[in-house]
């Protein structure tokens, strides 16, 4: 099973697809959608649903596993951006009936190392060292997307073992 995980952004939104199953996740590819800041808000939204749908159509994942939206309370603007962006990435999925899967930055760091505070570094580092990534995943995006697809691959395996 393919599955693409997603960490939305307006400027950088990263991406990383997983194959599941068997004894250890495989990383397809990573990498990041950019868009150009000196464009309109609508120019950038269509650039990431371009981008996302080409991305779409060649890993074919059966799940998506996208970042919910975390807003600080002195960055709310962030949040709205992220909003926009996540926004496209959603209704983009459905146009493709692809299933989603909303997981909590803190979630996602809890199930990849362990610790819901933990830094940028420390989800880098522990998204090349489970993968076996000869360097380490950067930018931070993308090791944040590939975060969000081994948090949603654990959560599977979890529920697959409770039925048992």
């Amino acid at each position: 099973m393919k599955i693409l995980g997603i960490d939305p952004g307006l400027q950088v939104c990263g991406y990383g697809c997983l194959k599941t199953g068997g004894s250890k996740d495989k990383l397809v590819e990573a990498g990041v959608i950019r868009t150009d800041g000196k464009l309109s808000m609508e120019l950038r939204l269509d650039q990431i649903a371009e981008d996302l749908g080409a991305i779409l159509q060649n890993f074919k994942p059966a799940l998506v596993a996208v970042e919910e939206i975390y807003s600080h309370y002195a960055h709310p603007r962030t949040a709205i951006l992220m909003g926009h962006a996540r926004g496209v990435i959603l209704q983009k999925c459905a146009a493709c009936s692809i299933e989603i899967k909303s997981f909590s930055a803190t979630r996602i760091k809890k199930s990849v190392t362990g610790n819901g505070r933990a830094s940028k570094g420390q989800v880098q580092r522990t998204v090349q060292q489970i993968l076996s990534l000869a360097d380490l995943p950067e930018p931070n995006d993308v090791a944040d997307a590939i975060a969000a697809a081994l948090c949603c691959a654990n959560s599977l395996k979890t529920v697959s073992v409770q039925r048992c």
